[in-house]
């Protein structure tokens, strides 16, 4: 209860600020971008230590890990993370998804061995993740300026407020005793460097190679991050996939 009462005023606080800031439109060319050079300077702190340490612990796991054990670890960061996206899916004024979400963790908490196995998605329900930065949207509250986050990378006021609340705020950590309830977040931050490793042949070239990777991620995130919410995205659509970057 007391933890639920503190998403509320987080969440009233930044309902409220938002009101303040400009929305997608109200920027020139979309992008509101008022901390730029703080911004640059955590860009540039991100972009060594993913030099010194994320990308070679990327590459590192792909290559040691067998393809069958990343497998496992992704699915049960997914599986873990799903009690928080049916409180959020709550708060959204969504039970139906929230019902759907849950019966997703009972088939992986269960015949998933603890979600290492996803058979939700075998059975027809794939995953439909969600967190408190789109209950937020949800609610009203407007994305605010683009924000960068130390190690965390791209995000904007109402998003980081959003992670914020879901790292502090986890259905399982009432539930599970220590260590048991951390099992989520080490799942989570292995799968995420494992994706460093697994994507790297897209990533490198936007952060060493452009002549302005800050640019070219602020544009890529706006988009992507727009394009989930079905809000309007800045500039040309950009496919990552199929970026460039030569004389960018």
């Amino acid at each position: 209860m007391r933890a639920f009462k503190m998403i509320l005023a987080v969440a009233a606080l930044a309902v409220t600020a938002g009101c303040s800031v400009p929305g997608p439109g109200d920027a020139p060319d979309g992008v509101f971008d008022p901390y730029e050079a703080r911004n640059r300077k955590v860009h540039a702190f991100n972009a060594t230590v993913d030099k010194a340490l994320l990308r070679p612990a990327g590459k590192g796991y792909v290559s040691a890990v067998p393809e069958p054990v990343q497998a496992g670890v992704s699915n049960m960061a997914a599986t873990l993370s799903i009690p928080g996206s049916a409180v959020n899916h709550l708060l959204q004024g969504r039970p139906g998804d929230a019902t759907y979400n849950l019966v997703r963790f009972a088939l992986n908490a269960t015949l998933g061995l603890g979600g290492i196995l996803d058979p939700a998605t075998d059975f027809g329900l794939p995953e439909d993740s969600t967190g408190f930065g789109d209950t937020l949207a949800s609610w009203g509250a407007k994305e605010g300026g683009y924000v960068v986050l130390p190690v965390l990378g791209p995000s904007n006021e109402r998003d980081a407020v959003g992670t914020v609340v879901d790292l502090a705020f986890n259905p399982l950590g009432s539930v599970l005793e220590k260590p048991a309830s951390h099992i989520g977040t080490v799942a989570k931050v292995a799968d995420q460097i494992g994706d460093r490793g697994r994507y790297a042949d897209v990533i490198d070239p936007i952060l060493y190679e452009s002549a302005d990777s800050y640019a070219q991620l602020r544009l890529i995130y706006l988009q992507n991050r727009r394009h989930e919410l079905g809000e309007e995205a800045p500039g040309e659509e950009i496919d990552p996939l199929a970026l460039d970057t030569e004389g960018f």
